[in-house]
């Protein structure tokens, strides 16, 4: 007999791989208020009443809550708006998952730490920036201070589902690619941990599985910089030669990308690799399939 999940805000670049490595063992309901797959069904889990019917009519084994606003200048700017989505949220699915006695997961972040030190294991003590990080922080302690079962997962620089989805810094680069750009910007004052969306749900899907409950990091393997990506992406698509990569420091996007952010968000897969449970790819090796299953003939 499969187990049920049922996954609010499946609708973006995560939601696209949790419904593929999820859906041939389990038989799941995937929401969204974005409806833009026809596997997708409505639901603004913002709406506490709507959300706790929905679920418990589905009577499901576990309940993913996935979807956030990620979007650090919007955020900014729409603090109330952004707890209410990224934090209240989570505490109604926290009371949801009690009530039903079911698993909670919750996706956290790697940028709940301000980026002084080196490198960040589970157990280091976050300390947000900003209003985003904030807001994430504040649900994955409300969840591990009041679910019964729960698995707390923090990603890194998530790369995945393609052109269609990725909001983020492969999409961007590949945009401006696409667009005929002959010369990237790149900060050169950023590190961190790139994570395929995949990989960290086919991770979580073992967690899950083995029964692991508590809060794990959960990025690709390798630490890298911002720089050292797009080179790396260059690289890969062999345009290396024929496409200037410029090194600036963050105040080049001040105007555009205001919200502070942390120089630092490298982690590592601490308990992970204790437990023996890390399957997690190389950040290259995640790179390189990414870009083959979804980017080819994408800039031809």
């Amino acid at each position: 007999m499969k187990k049920k999940i049922y996954i609010a805000g499946c609708g973006g670049m995560l939601g696209e791989a949790f419904y593929t490595q999820f859906k041939e063992d389990y038989i799941i309901k995937c929401t969204d208020k974005d409806v833009n797959e026809d596997w997708l069904s409505f639901l603004d889990f913002r709406d506490f009443e709507a959300y706790k019917k929905d679920v418990k009519e589905f009577s499901p084994d576990y309940l993913f809550h996935l979807g956030a606003y990620t979007n650090l200048e919007f955020c900014e700017e729409n603090a109330d708006d952004t707890y209410n989505t990224n934090t209240l949220a989570v505490e109604n699915a926290v009371y949801l998952a009690n009530s039903l006695n079911i698993p909670l997961l919750y996706i956290s972040t790697a940028g709940i730490f301000d980026g002084k030190q080196e490198l960040y294991d589970d157990w280091d003590m976050p300390n947000p920036l900003g209003v985003y990080a904030r807001s994430k922080y504040m649900g994955e302690r409300f969840v591990a201070e009041n679910a019964n079962r729960f698995l707390v997962c923090r990603a890194g620089w998530m790369m995945g589902a393609g052109p269609k989805k990725d909001k983020k810094f492969i999409q961007k680069l590949m945009k401006q690619l696409k667009e005929g750009n002959k010369e990237l910007f790149i900060v050169d004052d950023k590190d961190g941990t790139p994570t395929y969306t995949h990989d960290f749900a086919k991770n979580v899907k073992l967690l899950i599985e083995k029964e692991f409950w508590g809060l794990y990091n959960l990025v690709c393997g390798g630490q890298t910089s911002r720089l050292e990506v797009a080179q790396e992406m260059l690289e890969l698509l062999d345009k290396s030669d024929e496409i200037k990569l410029t090194p600036v420091n963050s105040d080049h996007f001040k105007d555009v990308y205001f919200a502070q952010r942390p120089a630092n968000e490298r982690l590592i897969n601490r308990k992970l690799n204790i437990r023996e449970l890390n399957i997690m790819s190389d950040w290259k090796d995640a790179l390189r399939i990414y870009l083959d299953k979804y980017y080819k003939g994408y800039l031809d």
